[in-house]
C-alpha cells in the first residue's frame, strides 16, 4: 500500500536519509524507532509530502505521491506538536476541516471528540489550551475523517493517564479494520500494545523492519527496548 524505493534525503552536508527502502501493507501497526537524529521525522515528513527526497520513490497505492497530491486525503496525521491559529476557535478549527472536506463522502468519525469531551470547549481560542488539551485536538482531528492510513507522531505525549488510554483503546479498535498505522514514540511500553511490527532506523539508515514477535523471538526478550538492544549489540 505504502512503498519507499531507495528514498535519500539530505540537508546541506548532512544525509538524513540513506536509502531507504521498505514496503508497508494494511493491517500493520508500525513502530518508527531510533536514536534522536535517526530520521524518524524525516521519513514521515517524505510520506506526507512535506520533504522532498533528493533521489528515489514513494508509492502510495502504486502510484509517486509527487504526482497527485490528493493522496494524502487517506491519511490521517498526528503531530507531535499541533500548530494551529491562535485566534480561531476549537469548534471553528472542526467546522473548517469539515468544510475541506465537505461532498467527498467522508465518513465522519467523532468518537474522539466525544470521548474528549472536546464540545465543552468549542467555545475557546486555540491559544488558551494546554498542551495536553491540544494534543487531544490533533488526535480527534486525526481520526476524524476514518483514513485507511494513520501517522501518529509521539501521540500520547503530554497526555494524562486516562486520555492516553482513551487514545490506545482508538488505535486498537481502528486495527482491527485493517488499517495501516506508522508510530513514533519514546514510550516503548506504548509501542508493544500498539505494534506489529518494528522499523528500526540509525543515522538514517534501516538497520531492520521485522514483526514484533520475530523480535522477540530472536533476542529472547519479551520487553521491546530490550530486545531492540539485544540485537543491536550482537550487530555491532
Amino acid at each position: 500500500m505504502l512503498q519507499l524505493q531507495q528514498v535519500n534525503k539530505t540537508f546541506g552536508k548532512l544525509e538524513v536519509l540513506k536509502g531507504i527502502d521498505v514496503c508497508f501493507e494494511r493491517g500493520q501497526s508500525v513502530a518508527i524507532i531510533g536514536p534522536n537524529g535517526s530520521g524518524k521525522t524525516t521519513l514521515i515528513k517524505s510520506i506526507l509530502g512535506m520533504v522532498v527526497p533528493e533521489s528515489g520513490v514513494i508509492l502510495f497505492r502504486g502510484q509517486p505521491v509527487g504526482d497527485d497530491a490528493r493522496y494524502r486525503r487517506d491519511i490521517g496525521y498526528m503531530p507531535q506538536i499541533g500548530r494551529y491559529p491562535d485566534n480561531m476557535q476549537v469548534g471553528q478549527l472542526f467546522d473548517m476541516m469539515r468544510d475541506l472536506r465537505n461532498g467527498t463522502g467522508d465518513l465522519i468519525d467523532e468518537e474522539l471528540i466525544e470521548a474528549y469531551r472536546l464540545p465543552d470547549i468549542f467555545h475557546k481560542s486555540m491559544r488558551t489550551l494546554s498542551g495536553g488539551t491540544r494534543q487531544k485536538v490533533s488526535a480527534a482531528l486525526a481520526f476524524l475523517f476514518g483514513p485507511p492510513v494513520m501517522i501518529l507522531d509521539e501521540p500520547t505525549a503530554g497526555l494524562d493517564p486516562l486520555s492516553a488510554e482513551i487514545l490506545k483503546s482508538k488505535i486498537q479498535e481502528e486495527k482491527q479494520r485493517n488499517k495501516l498505522f506508522l508510530i513514533t514514540s519514546h514510550i516503548m511500553s506504548d509501542l508493544e500494545e500498539l505494534a506489529t511490527d518494528v522499523v528500526y532506523l540509525v543515522e538514517g539508515r534501516l538497520e531492520f523492519f521485522k514483526p514484533l514477535e520475530t523480535l522477540k523471538a530472536e533476542t529472547g526478550e519479551e520487553k521491546l527496548g530490550k530486545a531492540i538492544a539485544k540485537l543491536m549489540a550482537n550487530t555491532n
